[in-house]
C-alpha cells in the first residue's frame, strides 16, 4: 500500500510535531497502516488509534492502491470519537 501525503497533511505534521514531538511521519503512517479502528464520516475514512493519553486520527481517502492522507490530528477526547463495537445482530 502506497501512502501519499498532501501538502496540507505535511504542514499539519510540522505544526503538530512542535507541540507533540512523538507525532512523527512514522507514527502517522503506522496508525494509517495498522489502525485500531477505521470510521467513516462524510464520505471520508478516518484511521484512529489510541496514542499516549489521547487518540491519533488520520483522515484519508483510498485511491487505487494508495491511501492519501488529507489531514490528521491528536485529541484527548477519546470518548467523543472512539466507537465501541456494537454486537447487535
Amino acid at each position: 500500500m502506497n501512502i501519499v501525503w498532501t501538502k496540507h497533511a505535511e504542514e499539519r505534521q510540522q505544526q503538530w510535531q512542535q507541540k507533540r514531538p512523538e507525532l512523527t511521519h512514522e507514527a502517522v503512517e503506522t496508525v494509517l497502516s495498522y489502525p485500531e479502528q477505521v470510521v467513516s464520516e462524510n464520505d471520508l475514512s478516518i484511521a484512529q488509534s489510541k496514542f499516549g493519553t489521547g487518540l491519533l486520527r488520520v483522515v484519508f481517502i483510498e485511491l487505487g492502491n494508495s491511501k492519501r492522507i488529507l489531514t490528521f490530528y491528536w485529541t484527548n477526547q477519546v470518548n467523543r470519537y472512539w466507537q465501541e463495537e456494537n454486537n447487535e445482530s
